[in-house]
């Protein structure tokens, strides 16, 4: 069985001082970056998801007179609106720099369509448009992902539910997650989701 370490989205804005920072964001990074380590060690490929959205993105509620936080309808699909985040090539979209960045192997945008949000490293939140990954991961052989990053309740956990019904098997890395919890039990919720969908919940002393 081969493996991946998949890094979902531990970018600037995500983090403190950024536009939709998590809270310990820190212990995320200090996390993904010992979860590299033994990867390494382990001849493990560590792959990473980034958000790279145009600045005319539809979803920041900036661009679509909505106020942040507040949820809605775009295109059709229902739609949490959030502060301008991740815009290509600008600071906040690129990955912490504490991150061991080198160590990468592959990286995987998403958000890149203005009219569709992207929580997933795998699909538009339409379902419809694919990123590289999938293939990528059909290429390289790989059947198992290990997954952690932020956000458990948005990025993380449609990752993993994505995954999940394309047949991968994944653990989540839950020492690895944040989430930014719009209500308090968020992210404990998509935990339990994703557990039900049959991910295993896993910690960096299993994984080592």
């Amino acid at each position: 069985m081969k493996s991946a370490l998949l890094l979902v989205d531990l970018q600037n804005d995500f983090c403190s001082g950024g536009a939709l920072a998590v809270q310990e964001s820190e212990k995320v990074i200090d996390t993904a970056n010992k979860a590299i380590d033994i990867c390494l060690k382990n001849n493990i490929k560590i792959i990473a998801s980034q958000d790279w959205h145009p600045a005319t993105h539809l979803s920041f509620a900036d661009n679509s007179g909505t106020q942040i936080g507040d949820i809605g309808d775009l295109n059709g699909i229902p739609q949490v609106w959030w502060p301008v985040h991740c815009v290509q090539g600008e600071i906040g979209s690129d990955f912490h720099p504490e991150l061991n960045i080198q160590a990468i192997d592959e990286i995987f945008t998403k958000g890149e369509n203005h009219q569709v949000d992207s929580y997933s490293a795998f699909f538009d939140n339409d379902q419809v448009t694919q990123t590289r990954l999938h293939q990528w991961l059909q290429q390289q052989q790989i059947t198992h992902l290990i997954v952690m990053g932020i956000a458990t309740d948005y990025c993380v956990k449609f990752t993993v539910l994505d995954a999940l019904t394309l047949g991968y098997l994944v653990d989540v890395l839950t020492d690895g997650c944040r989430g930014v919890n719009l209500s308090a039990q968020d992210s404990q919720n998509a935990l339990l989701e994703m557990q039900k969908s049959g991910a295993k919940l896993i910690t960096l002393n299993t994984l080592s």
